[in-house]
């Protein structure tokens, strides 16, 4: 059975992040009524409490409404990492360089990041880091993302001693204004893109950090291997599960066996994380289409047959439902310095 953590049940140790955003509504002049409003906790602090993935989510909502301020989500990226959990947080510190930071990222997701699932990919001199959601939030899905990425970038320029030339792609449109993006994040910005990711030359995954140890990293791993694992949330821990079977044509029915309950069950529990199994496999074919036409270089065709379809023709269609486009401005897009993640609008159809 597919193990994974119900976004209503407490998991997130609120000495954590959850004290850290509530600390910082504080330090902002809103009182603890305002950003608890709806989450049923009433202190965060106690040393052993914990609190849901719902209720943080709920906690940065009213933080983020109650500022009211188009930096309050990068601020908080400010925040997260390395964080305070233990031999987790100590692993990130004492990793040596970018490729075993993002490595040790995306095994200790659930701890380091609750409620975004990276994942790291390299191809051709490029190295990528794309999230997706652990618990289902579609709502804050811009300011989670914001987070996250203002994290890292914030994580990985205090280790290495520089900022690192990250490029940067948004499943969403370009808001108003990007001050804030171009300020905490760099000026290479692109949206209307297919996934939220960051991308940056290989060539800086093995380049050593100041304070590199590759002592220090191994048993800090080590320590944080020993510790108690935490399950993934449900939408993450579906990706996980189509990603290896999308070849297969993954159901609903054997899925939801696979999860240990039966199928009207498993559309309850995706319900109450905002999303549904056709979504979710829909999420999964798009990003494995576009890998196959970046790394791959493969044509529709291709890409019918890997995904399982008929034909060229009934997946061109299936792909323009997902994304909005046809394949062809895609494949178009790859002579472009990001691939296919630059920016396509108004393209035609293949």
């Amino acid at each position: 059975m597919i193990a994974w953590q119900p976004a209503g049940e407490p998991s997130i140790p609120a000495r954590l992040q959850p004290a850290l955003a509530l600390e910082y509504g504080r330090s902002h002049e809103l009182s603890d009524a305002q950003m608890l409003r709806e989450t049923g906790l009433t202190d965060v602090l106690a040393p052993d409490g914990l609190v849901s993935p719902s209720q943080y989510l709920q906690l940065l909502a009213n933080t983020l409404r109650g500022l009211d301020s188009p930096d309050t989500s990068f601020m908080l990226g400010q925040l997260m990492l390395p964080g305070h959990d233990g031999a987790a947080s100590h692993a990130l510190v004492q990793a040596p360089n970018l490729r075993v930071l993002l490595e040790t990222l995306c095994r200790f997701h659930a701890r380091l990041t609750p409620l975004l699932r990276p994942r790291f990919e390299t191809w051709e001199g490029v190295a990528l880091l794309y999230w997706v959601d652990a618990y289902g939030a579609p709502s804050l899905r811009p300011a989670l993302v914001e987070m996250h990425m203002t994290a890292l970038v914030a994580l990985c320029r205090w280790l290495g001693g520089e900022r690192l030339p990250w490029r940067f792609c948004f499943n969403r449109g370009a808001p108003r204004h990007v001050e804030q993006h171009q300020v905490h994040l760099g000026a290479d910005l692109r949206f209307g893109c297919q996934l939220d990711a960051m991308l940056v030359d290989a060539a800086w995954l093995d380049r050593p950090w100041p304070r590199a140890s590759e002592m220090a990293s191994r048993l800090a791993l080590q320590a944080a291997g020993s510790e108690a694992a935490r399950a993934p949330g449900l939408p993450a821990a579906l990706y996980d599960y189509l990603l290896e079977r999308v070849r297969e044509a993954p159901t609903l029915e054997r899925t939801a066996s696979d999860f240990g309950v039966s199928p009207a069950t498993f559309k309850r529990q995706l319900l109450r994380h905002h999303t549904h199994f056709q979504g979710e496999l829909d999420q999964v074919r798009t990003h494995v289409a576009l890998w196959l036409f970046q790394v791959r270089r493969a044509d529709n065709e291709e890409v019918a047959r890997y995904l399982g379809f008929h034909d060229a023709a009934n997946f061109r269609r299936s792909f323009k439902r997902w994304t909005g486009l046809t394949p062809g401005p895609i494949r178009a897009a790859l002579d472009g310095e990001l691939g296919w993640f630059a920016r396509l609008q108004g393209a035609a159809g293949a």
